[in-house]
């Protein structure tokens, strides 16, 4: 079995996979100031509430944008399982051509969601990942990565401009009953969910027209479910696209 760890600004995710079913998929909030005891008794709740034994777990693998985690989380599966992390970074296996200026500033989390997105599914694609930020990871029909886009996300656009307007207050982030607010509230929620939509519909077009050809559309993310069905384009939601591309990864660096 595999522990699987992507670690986010905002989030960690969680899982264990098994001859590739992914068992479960979790999130605990990223705390930079959690010790690597903190986060055990955390891991190991997980584990305990979906039953994992923790002699089956014979490997970990983890992504992270959040270096100060990194070594804590390391330290962690090490206490909590007796075993060493496979951390993606330069020198690990993608199978992925990157074709950027400089190779090593792709993040993790988009290397990984890329390696995902080519082994389980046709390209060319455009892969968005809704977190906190929002990016766009497009690969061409020959499996190269291109680039992307990297746009501030929902929530921290929305904390933004509560923190920077004396008027206005977080509000929750949910489906809006109507497109013309009737309250600011209302009014907040619509147009911060149809105004991303737009521009996820906007991008794609625009992507496409430089590429020349259509693609394959997959979004992931903790806000992608609230926003995917909003948007006018076809796009295919994929909950546990990190762990499936933390699966794959493993396998090619251990020739599996």
């Amino acid at each position: 079995m595999l522990l699987a760890v992507d670690v986010g600004n905002t989030n960690i995710v969680i899982g264990c996979i098994r001859d590739e079913e992914i068992l479960f998929n979790e999130r605990v909030s990223t705390n930079h100031k959690a010790t690597d005891l903190e986060y055990l008794i955390q891991f190991k709740t997980i584990l305990e509430i979906h039953g994992i034994d923790f002699a089956d777990i014979e490997a970990a693998v983890m992504s992270s944008v959040v270096p100060d985690v990194t070594g804590v989380l390391k330290r962690t599966i090490k206490k909590l399982l007796g075993i060493d992390t496979l951390v993606v970074g330069p020198g690990v296996k993608t199978g992925l051509r990157i074709m950027i200026d400089n190779p090593a500033q792709l993040g993790a989390d988009l290397a990984v969601d890329a390696a995902a997105g080519v082994s389980f599914y046709e390209p060319p694609l455009i892969i968005i990942d809704m977190g906190t930020a929002t990016t766009f990871s497009v690969i061409d029909k020959d499996n190269s990565y291109l680039g992307g886009m990297i746009i501030p996300g929902m929530r921290t656009s929305l904390d933004a401009l509560a923190a920077g307007a004396a008027q206005l207050s977080k509000v929750k982030l949910q489906k809006p009953q109507r497109v013309t607010g009737r309250n600011t509230e209302e009014c907040m929620q619509s147009g911060i969910m149809y105004y991303t939509a737009a521009g996820i519909d906007g991008c794609i077009d625009r992507i496409e027209s430089e590429l020349g050809y259509r693609c394959t559309v997959i979004a992931t993310g903790g806000l992608a479910g609230l926003v995917t069905p909003l948007c006018k384009r076809r796009i295919i939601y994929d909950n546990d696209l990190l762990l499936k591309g933390l699966m794959t990864i493993y396998k090619k660096n251990n020739g599996l």
